[in-house]
């Protein structure tokens, strides 16, 4: 199906088998190469979607009391589980934690009792740079008409990120959540920070109300996450996405946040919403590392990342996969990230950017469901005839 794949497939090998295995980690301490990829083992091949029910514009609507909807999450990961997938990559916020921690709390004992009944693992962010600054609580507003992801928001947002003495609440909150899910087996990893050096957002929407020393703020914060992680000694992996800039198997050339996202993380995870051999090359890039990887975004069809072409390449490599965005919804990631600068409202894009369900749950296109439903079923590094 794809003719460099076999090429691809020995220069992995190759690469992983030079890489020596060092001792298990000691408690609080980044994994071993060794544990890393025996807990990668013992996973079945990672298949979900970064999740957010079609009902909530962002993390804060997902999660806040008055619009947490329990009935809504069963009803769309009974979908998922349906279509054989067995995680997804979930966003929390540290202003709901902060609002409410033992409510907080028990809305994602909730989550995790219902994504449980499904058999799936989520994947838990505790931070995320993308998007709004200026996050607040309460009503959240509607979606702009026409635009992608018109209403995420960041966490911590400017205000938090800027003021020091804020960040002995996101240090509580991080000790707190994972301290309580730290031994759960129902988590099956934690994402610390999404795309921490991203600049915001929206075609520059959003560059104004940013942190004039967000990177730096972020690359002295990074670190200390995973820090105040691992103080819970979490039997789960911690990990940051690389999303951008070439190279990635070069540590020298990367940038503080780069070396600090590889050289902390327990699994290595990335962003690509590339064309199949670019994904291809990303992870052999990282394959360097010697650690299991887990693409934590990928879909953008009309960019040429599809599910026809990436997850047949993502199950032979066994790299477990996360799409971005499971029903169309007041998030609107069915639109292309160019509707910043020209709203779809008039009529439609040709093709949906993100996104898998209709909010009935009737597939955009059934053929890409056929395609998860049957690499999922299908052993690992198993490609069936699709």
């Amino acid at each position: 199906m794809f003719k460099w794949l076999p090429k691809l497939l020995v220069a992995v090998a190759l690469a992983g088998a030079s890489l020596a295995q060092p001792a298990l980690a000691a408690p609080g301490e980044r994994w071993s190469q060794e544990e890393a990829n025996a807990w990668y083992a013992k996973q079945p091949w990672l298949v979900g979607s970064n999740y957010i029910p079609a009902n909530a514009i962002n993390q804060l609507e997902m999660w806040q009391a008055e619009t947490f909807d329990p009935k809504r999450i069963d009803l769309e990961l009974g979908w998922a589980q349906d279509m054989g997938m067995n995680t997804m990559r979930v966003f929390l916020h540290d202003m709901a934690w902060h609002q409410d921690p033992k409510g907080f709390k028990r809305r994602l004992e909730t989550f995790l009792q219902i994504s449980a009944k499904h058999g799936i693992k989520p994947m838990l962010v505790l931070f995320d740079s993308c998007w709004d600054p200026d996050p607040k609580l309460g009503p959240q507003r509607p979606p702009i008409p026409g635009v992608h992801n018109s209403g995420w928001v960041q966490g911590p947002g400017t205000a938090a990120l800027d003021d020091p003495k804020q960040h002995a609440r996101l240090e509580a909150y991080v000790k707190d959540i994972v301290g309580t899910y730290a031994k759960d087996d129902r988590v099956l990893a934690w994402d610390v920070w999404n795309e921490p050096d991203n600049e915001g957002g929206g075609s520059g929407f959003y560059q104004p109300r940013e942190s004039k020393h967000k990177f730096d703020r972020v690359a002295e914060l990074l670190p200390q996450v995973f820090a105040w992680a691992r103080t819970q000694e979490p039997t789960q992996p911690l990990t940051s996405g690389l999303w951008h800039n070439p190279d990635w198997n070069k540590l020298e050339g990367l940038n503080r946040v780069e070396k600090a996202q590889v050289e902390l993380s327990d699994v290595i995870s990335f962003h690509t919403y590339a064309w199949p051999e670019d994904f291809a090359q990303r992870v052999q890039e990282l394959q360097v590392y010697g650690r299991p990887l887990l693409c934590t975004e990928y879909l953008a069809r009309g960019a040429g990342s599809t599910i026809d072409g990436v997850l047949p390449v993502a199950k032979k490599l066994n790299v477990g996969m996360y799409n971005w965005g499971f029903v169309d919804g007041k998030t609107q990631t069915r639109f292309p990230w160019d509707s910043w600068e020209r709203p779809y409202t008039q009529k439609p894009p040709t093709l949906w950017f993100h996104d898998l369900l209709h909010g009935d749950g009737k597939p955009y296109r059934a053929r890409e469901i056929e395609i998860i439903r049957a690499l999922s079923r299908a052993p690992k590094n198993e490609v069936p005839a699709l």
